[in-house]
């Protein structure tokens, strides 16, 4: 394995030469890399590339179990729907961060240190907490002490020894950024992309990821200790100043040779909106429209949710003349699934296209009711139809984005705009330029002005991947305060993480804006401050100390973090909406299996305070640590090749060491 990464280095090198990132173009030998050669301020880009690959793939299918976003990928669904987890969704987290970050982390560490480079040693530990931390998080037990050592068959260590180990990293890295690089090595700056060599900002990375780990220790009396947590997060990021963000760019074909991926593009973007399968649930949507029952639209939500143009007119030319816009709506995933059972299944949300001249379509609609409110919609919407009998013949006029199907049920499904969105290396259409990140659906569309998709904030090609960020920090003080019976400072940290993660989109949409993304897609402009100062006083937002609540301050957090590992690690502590940790109630409402749960031998447990009702952890890859290392892997956990293993929960998941050991006999 160690072999296959220095070649798959090399090869990524030589291609970064050709991107215009600065970091990524540069060896000893670009033609025969090897482990001695790697100079270590050409290894650090590479490793906070290809971690930030790692991420997005562990943040975008965690996203699905968290209810975020909603699928048709086979896989995915399996998370996003139906909760009968599929191991096909298992092996990417594992190959990105085994194959192509930890081995470098080790390397890198070991060539820092015989050179007194303390700082890339440190940043070294930090991605591999970062790393392993992800391994315990998904998988539970995984081979850390005897991982990248060169052993084939390595013995996996328990999710006790992956947390303590990834933590005291973290402490070692903090001594070393304190410490002075010796002479005439490399700057860190040299190598650094993600926070340019700043050592501050590095030091409060990592006292906000052991705040983080920490807060992940809530359900253990033993180790939980609040005080703790907010000395961390007073050594941590401070402001949005402080955030650690991967810089994403939309400018080179370059694509990665590992996985095919543009080389620079947004971790999330290459895998929650690369393809057309992904939307966003109802659950999400709602959170976004109607939180606290308040019936108030957040702000923010025309930025996470989608558009498609709708009732567009074309000109004598062939191009937009006018046009409205179709807001998604969100897949219900959970509630009675109405849509999706009565349109085909779990995974049948179809895509749209566009029609390039007048399409008609012959819907055959047996059901009067059906068929009448079938008609109906055809003309609100201002659509020629006829009806012959049980026959509906609708004309897409040229310009429509519709759904190239006979089946009336998928002919609506324009409602759920998909997520996607396209970049120089994945569009297929020459002409369309970098700042014009939206998907169209063919380029015929593209050559109309026609936009299929606006996509969503946190996963166009050109956001930053959110490493750690200061509204992530609000809110694990609000949570701490409130554990400890101080409403006060819960509700002041409460409301200044909706207001830090509001700042962070505003500085980014107002960049955007700048870089002339908005001539296409106004969902890329800032908000309206007006529209911000309502929202802030409005009833979605909690008003007062005294009538705040845990749900708040959590339901908040998701919205903020959206694609983040760290939703579904926030639900798995509070038991997701089970309402039986801490006299808290229930943290998460409407969150629950719904009409299409098929999941029952994947999780057992019959009522939601049942342990094993809900997806706590992943199965290993089938292939490396089933297959190959099964002896191993079996010997730790007798139950990791069963089918209930979904239902398992990692260590930190666990009140006490005891109930996590019984778990694993």
């Amino acid at each position: 394995m160690k072999k296959l990464i220095y070649i798959i280095l090399g090869c990524a090198l030589v291609a970064g030469s050709t991107s215009c990132k600065k970091w990524l173009d540069v060896n000893t030998d670009p033609d025969n890399p090897n482990n001695q050669s790697v100079l270590i301020q050409n290894r650090l880009p590479w490793i906070e590339h290809f971690y930030m690959y790692s991420s997005g793939v562990a943040n975008y299918r965690t996203a699905l179990q968290a209810g975020v976003f909603y699928t048709t990928n086979a896989n995915g669904n399996t998370f996003s729907t139906t909760w009968a987890a599929a191991s096909g969704n298992s092996t990417t987290p594992y190959q990105t961060w085994f194959v192509a970050v930890s081995s470098n982390v080790i390397d890198m560490y070991n060539t820092a240190q015989k050179q007194g480079a303390y700082h890339y040693m440190a940043a070294a530990n930090v991605f591999h907490a970062l790393g392993f931390m992800q391994m315990l998080d998904i998988y539970g037990e995984m081979p850390y002490t005897e991982a990248a050592t060169g052993n084939p068959s390595p013995k996996p260590d328990d999710g006790k020894t992956i947390f303590n180990g990834c933590m005291d990293k973290l402490n070692e890295a903090i001594s070393l950024f304190e410490m002075t690089q010796e002479a005439g090595t490399p700057s860190l700056s040299l190598g650094d992309y993600v926070n340019n060599g700043d050592v501050s900002k590095w030091i409060k990375l990592c006292y906000g990821l052991k705040a983080r780990y920490m807060l992940k220790l809530s359900k253990k009396s033993d180790l939980y200790n609040a005080d703790s947590v907010l000395y961390f997060l007073s050594k941590g990021p401070q402001s949005n100043v402080d955030n650690t963000l991967v810089p994403c760019f939309n400018n080179s074909t370059v694509t990665d040779f590992l996985l095919g991926d543009p080389v620079v593009t947004n971790g999330n973007f290459n895998y929650a909106a690369y393809g057309s399968t992904q939307r966003i649930s109802q659950y999400y949507y709602n959170l976004l429209t109607n939180l606290r029952g308040s019936g108030i639209t957040d702000p923010r939500m025309t930025k996470i949710v989608p558009a498609s143009m709708a009732n567009v007119k074309l000109d004598a030319s062939g191009k937009v003349s006018s046009y409205t816009w179709n807001r998604s709506l969100g897949v219900d995933s959970y509630g009675a699934a109405t849509r999706l059972i009565k349109g085909g299944g779990p995974a049948s949300i179809a895509t749209a296209t566009y029609a390039a001249t007048n399409v008609s379509k012959d819907y055959t609609i047996a059901d009067a009711t059906d068929r009448d409110e079938f008609i109906a919609a055809q003309v609100a919407a201002g659509r020629t139809h006829s009806v012959n009998g049980n026959v509906v013949t609708v004309t897409y006029p040229a310009g429509s984005i519709y759904i190239n199907t006979t089946n009336y049920v998928l002919a609506g499904d324009t409602a759920y705009v998909n997520m996607r969105s396209s970049a120089l290396a994945t569009s297929g259409i020459i002409d369309q330029p970098s700042n014009d990140v939206s998907w169209y659906p063919s380029a015929a569309a593209y050559a109309a002005g026609v936009v299929g998709s606006t996509g969503s904030f946190q996963v166009r090609p050109v956001s930053d991947q959110e490493i750690l960020t200061y509204h992530e920090m609000c809110f694990i003080k609000a949570e701490v305060f409130m554990r400890k019976g101080d409403a006060g400072n819960a509700y002041a940290a409460y409301t200044d993480g909706i207001r830090a993660h509001m700042d962070m989109m505003q500085a980014k949409l107002t960049e955007w804006q700048g870089g002339g993304y908005t001539n296409t897609n106004p969902d890329m402009a800032p908000m309206d401050d007006a529209d911000i100062t309502a929202y802030l006083a409005s009833d979605a937002v909690c008003q007062s100390s005294g009538a705040l609540t845990m749900s708040d301050i959590m339901l908040q957090k998701y919205i903020a973090m959206g694609c983040s590992i760290e939703n579904w690690n926030d639900m798995r502590r509070f038991n997701f909406s089970a309402g039986n940790v801490g006299g808290y109630g229930v943290v998460y409402p409407g969150y629950q299996r719904g009409a299409l749960f098929t999941g029952a031998t994947q999780l057992t447990g019959g009522a939601p305070t049942d342990v094993n009702y809900w997806m706590r952890r992943w199965a290993l890859p089938p292939v490396y640590e089933i297959q190959y290392n099964s002896i191993n892997t079996l010997a730790l956990n007798r139950h990791a090749a069963e089918p209930n293993i979904w239902g398992m929960p990692v260590w930190w998941d666990c009140a006490t060491d005891e109930e996590y050991y019984n778990y694993l006999k």
